[in-house]
């Protein structure tokens, strides 16, 4: 399954880069990471989906730069147990230079669903929202950092102009 999001940010496209590369080297993207999770979580948990876990790691690759953009390779995983119960979600967190004193934060990312064909239903159903929604939340959390402007906590930056729809086989 296919997800993702952007959000513009009114800063030049040199302070978004820095400001995206210190993310990647302070842990600072697990730590929102978490917070997003949560934010997923607590969404699956009014749908009856409790007891799971809220151990999320993120791995980054070093700041990839071209003229014009730059962007971290992400891997984001729930650990801890019941961890094989969530899936893996494989993303570029990219910024692009879209002006003088404006850039485009955009995330753009696969995950595999797990258990299956079950999984896949399950997806198709309910969690491909609840993964946007996570996706959304990360992604306004990344966006303040950035900026310095504080964030929504439970809200994105609005629908997706990525749509979720499923991986091509």
């Amino acid at each position: 399954m296919f997800v993702g999001d952007e959000v513009g940010l009114d800063v030049s496209f040199e302070v978004a880069r820095a400001r995206l590369a210190g993310l990647a080297s302070g842990g600072w993207l697990s730590s929102a990471s978490d917070d997003a999770y949560g934010f997923g979580v607590a969404g699956l948990s009014r749908v009856g989906a409790l007891g799971v876990t809220r151990e999320v790691r993120v791995q980054a690759r070093e700041l990839a730069e071209r003229e014009g953009s730059a962007g971290l390779a992400i891997r984001w995983e729930v650990t801890g147990p019941g961890g094989g119960l969530f899936p893996v979600l494989d993303a570029d967190l990219t910024v692009h230079g879209t002006g003088a004193h404006t850039t485009l934060l955009t995330l753009a990312g696969a995950y595999r669903p797990p258990l299956g064909a079950l999984g896949q239903a399950l997806d198709r159903a309910l969690l491909h929202r609840v993964a946007a929604a996570t996706v959304r939340n990360f992604l306004s959390r990344v966006a303040a950092e950035i900026t310095g402007h504080a964030g929504p906590a439970g809200t994105g930056t609005g629908p997706s102009s990525m749509p979720c729809t499923p991986e091509m086989s």
